[in-house]
């Protein structure tokens, strides 16, 4: 089949959310990956029937989430109301992604991500394992010569589960146990505090859970250095 090959030059890019509520958020952390090789990438997303056999061929592989976003930035991609296969796989976030443009890899896998375009727009997806609803894929042509690094840059291995922990304290704190004691106290009956506290607690404690459908503080997101290349964590608003 004809394919058209559009070229890509090296550069910087976004990927991920600093979001984390549920219902707004999306895989994160968000952070930067500055791919240093030209590559050629398909213009439009490929049947997946076709692209399988090109990519058995050894002609051309799977993009990598990086390399798409990339392109998609330098505006030489589209597609309509495809969802297309990645090379890319996770747990359900980027932790320890290597930040030079591969592939993000993991041998115990729960998701694959995939892009479902609308109306000539492009979101991010997560199909579970052992789904089959991709119909199209995206394939890349990288340089002969090129091999990646043996130690790339990568994000940290995991969140900061502590530093999580005390800001849903401070926010179940905020927006469920003290309005809670406010209105018992105003509202209440007499000694209702005193015997009615455990309900309380318990009570903001699942009003503040239930507030993270729609908000949390944006996360810390990840830039690479410009004069260094090293991984830096970013706690403003863009990177």
């Amino acid at each position: 089949m004809s394919i058209e090959w559009v070229s890509v030059s090296p550069g910087r890019t976004e990927i991920g959310s600093d979001n984390r509520s549920i219902l707004f958020g999306g895989i994160g952390p968000k952070h930067m990956v500055e791919i240093s090789y030209r590559y050629s990438i398909a213009k439009h997303p490929i049947l997946i029937e076709e692209a399988d056999k090109i990519i058995q061929s050894k002609e051309a592989d799977l993009a990598s989430e990086s390399e798409w976003k990339l392109a998609l930035d330098q505006g030489v991609i589209t597609g309509d109301q495809e969802l297309e296969n990645l090379s890319d796989c996770c747990k359900g976030n980027y932790w320890n992604k290597a930040l030079d443009g591969r592939p993000h890899l993991m041998d115990d896998w729960t998701f694959q991500i995939v892009k479902q375009w609308s109306s000539g727009k492009p979101t991010t997806r997560l199909l579970a394992k052992g789904s089959t609803e991709p119909k199209f894929a995206r394939l890349v042509r990288r340089e002969d010569e090129l091999e990646f690094e043996e130690n790339p840059q990568r994000l940290p291995t995991n969140r900061d589960t502590t530093s999580l922990l005390k800001e849903e304290i401070v926010i179940a704190m905020i927006v469920g146990i003290i309005p809670s004691f406010v209105w018992a106290y105003f509202n209440a009956s007499e000694g209702y505090i005193q015997t009615g506290w455990p309900g309380l607690v318990l009570g903001g404690i699942i009003l503040g859970l239930l507030s993270m459908l729609f908000w949390r503080p944006r996360t810390t997101s990840y830039r690479l250095g410009r004069n260094c290349g090293k991984v830096k964590p970013n706690r403003g608003k863009s990177l």
